[in-house]
């Protein structure tokens, strides 16, 4: 029996490119130069809301869309 994946809080990263700056919006300075744990938790807390409802979006349209193959 297939194990069920457990569903998602938000989307994968590697699905497509972040359309992240290379300038930090938190702390104005650049992302590259230094870690920003503190900065990007924030973004997460920010996007959260976003992240919920594009994952609806997408569940909305995997069910819409219907199986190709009935079984």
């Amino acid at each position: 029996m297939p194990k069920q994946a457990a569903a998602r809080q938000r989307p994968t990263m590697a699905s497509h490119r972040l359309d992240l700056p290379s300038v930090c919006d938190i702390c104005g300075k650049a992302r590259s130069t230094r870690t920003h744990q503190n900065c990007s938790r924030t973004r997460q807390k920010r996007k959260e809301d976003e992240w919920i409802e594009l994952m609806a979006e997408k569940v909305a349209a995997k069910l819409a869309k219907g199986r190709r193959y009935a079984r």
